[in-house]
This record gives structure tokens, C-alpha cells and sequence, in this order.
């Protein structure tokens, strides 16, 4: 990880880009953890990659974004420049259009029906979007559309470890169900990252999506973990339904969920913030697959 501060990106501004050295930044509040996000003036944004394993998404969102832009119904960034190394800071870097909006949350999400209809309608328009030059997924944006089986010995090592806390048996018998089959169809385009930090409401609706960093083209099941990581009972049949995907993508999808959860909750400390999150989501995924 590289230390990133506010002088930091002053500097590079000053340097690379001097007609905007007058502008203020600071740093968002809610910035990620695979990139860096600062504010600068009122109507842009700075975004470093945190590592160089995410070096290659700048980029990728530089090409492909104003690609996407025009056939979305929904705001996403809008590059605006991009950064080059330096000394200080040896990674390219971007700067894009601000996206008014705040980040969802149970309470900010007037009605959560609406927003899994609202959620499944964007990710079909980027589906929709012809994927026959796209990224293939890989290691590039870790696997996000790719085979879950790449994750199969951490998440089997996770839910031996968890024996006595959890079921081991239906945890296996889940995870087993999600590798039972792969994508067979078209590649697809998928975010990669379609969770909770990355979408953005406001007056109580979906009004934009941002980090596109683990974008590629592939299987579209990874992009379905929201049913699990948001969605109560009622929302989660309408976002997977408006989906219109077969049992068997929903079965991978509840896998990415599950290994998210499981990495989530055993590698983080017990009683955090993220920890907690793991369990909840592990929780949910039991209890909805109990359900079947």
C-alpha cells in the first residue's frame, strides 16, 4: 500500500496540472480500499490507486467509461485527465467528474423494492453493451466474471476453521452447488464490484455507480451478490427475477457471495465493523438457502 495525503496530491496537481492548483482538495469520506478518492474544487474528483495491483484499472476505466457513459440511464465517472507517475508516487492516476449522491445505506433507500428493480434495470443496460472487445476476466480484476473455482482452496480452508461456529457440512454443500457449473453463454460485461460503496443514492433512489476498477467481460453471476449482501427476502426474489438469469447463475452468484462473506469475516478482527458484515452475510446466505 502507498501512503497517500492530501499534500500528496496537492503536489501532483501542482505539477501535472497547474490550472487546477487553485482548487480545493480533500479527501471523501467513504474512499475505498482498492483506491484513494479526493475531492477537487466542486465538480471533480482525484482517484489514485492505493497499490500497483491496481495500476491497471486506471486505464481500463479511461478507455472503457465514456464507452459505457451514453448508453447508461445512470451517472457513472467521467474521466477527465489522466495522472502520470512520479517519483513520489509511481502509479498512473486518474481525475474524473464528481457524481452528486451519498452512499446507500439501509436508511438513506426509501424503498428497497424499487431499488433492486432500479439496480437490476442498470446492470442489464451494461450487460446489453456488445462485450466482444472487452477485458477478459482474469487475474486483472481478480477473477469478477471469471471462475469461482480460482477461490476454492481459501474458502474450503475458511469454512474447515469455522467448524463448530458454523454448519461445515452446508457451508461445503453451498459452495459445492456454485462450482457444480460454469458460464456457457456470451461473455457478458460485469462491474465487479457491485456492492454497497460503489452505488450511490439520492432522494432515496439509485442515482449513480462508480468504481468501475474491476470491470471484464465474462460470466454475469459475480455482479449478483447485492441479492445477499443488501437485499432482504421480498427485494432479493425481485432483483434476481428482473435479472432473468436460470437457477444455475444464481447458484455461482450465492458462491461469490458466500467467499466474500467467509474471507470477510475470518480475516478481519473478530467484533470489527468488516467482521460483522461477514457474519450478517454469511447468516443471510444460510438462512435464504435453508429456505429453497
Amino acid at each position: 500500500m502507498f501512503e497517500i495525503t492530501t499534500e500528496l496530491v496537492r503536489q501532483l496537481i501542482h505539477n501535472q496540472f497547474p490550472k487546477w492548483a487553485h482548487l480545493e482538495i480533500r479527501p471523501v469520506e467513504k474512499s475505498g480500499h482498492d483506491n484513494r478518492t479526493y475531492r477537487l474544487g466542486s465538480e471533480m474528483t482525484v482517484r489514485l490507486p492505493s497499490h500497483e495491483n491496481y495500476a491497471s484499472a486506471v486505464e481500463k476505466e479511461l478507455k472503457w467509461l465514456p464507452v459505457f457513459k451514453p448508453l447508461l440511464s445512470l451517472p457513472i465517472p467521467a474521466p477527465v485527465a489522466q495522472g502520470k507517475p512520479t517519483d513520489e508516487y509511481p502509479l498512473p492516476w486518474s481525475i474524473n467528474r464528481w457524481i452528486e449522491g451519498d452512499t446507500i445505506t439501509p436508511a438513506n433507500v426509501l424503498d428497497l423494492n424499487g431499488f433492486a428493480e432500479d439496480l437490476a434495470g442498470f446492470l442489464r443496460e451494461l450487460e446489453a453493451i456488445d462485450a466482444s472487445r472487452g477485458v477478459p476476466a482474469g487475474v486483472q480484476n481478480f477473477h469478477r466474471g471469471g471462475n469461482l473455482a480460482v477461490y476454492d482452496q481459501d474458502t474450503r480452508s475458511i469454512i474447515d476453521s469455522l467448524s463448530g461456529q458454523y454448519d461445515s457440512k452446508l457451508l461445503t454443500e453451498i459452495w459445492d452447488l456454485a462450482l457444480a457449473t460454469r458460464y456457457q453463454s456470451a461473455p457478458l460485461w460485469v462491474h465487479g464490484d457491485v456492492a454497497v460503496g460503489n452505488l450511490l443514492v439520492k432522494d432515496g433512489r439509485l442515482c449513480g455507480v462508480i468504481d468501475f476498477g474491476t470491470m471484464g467481460v465474462g460470466d454475469p453471476s459475480s455482479d449478483l451478490v447485492m441479492a445477499w449482501n443488501f437485499f432482504d427476502d421480498v427485494s432479493r426474489e425481485i432483483f434476481l427475477s428482473r435479472m432473468g438469469f436460470d437457477q444455475h447463475t444464481v447458484n455461482r452468484a450465492r458462491g461469490w457471495a458466500l467467499w466474500k462473506a467467509l474471507i470477510t469475516y475470518a480475516w478481519n478482527e473478530q467484533g470489527s465493523e468488516a467482521s460483522n458484515w461477514g457474519k450478517h452475510v454469511m447468516d443471510v446466505i444460510i438462512r435464504d438457502y435453508k429456505s429453497l
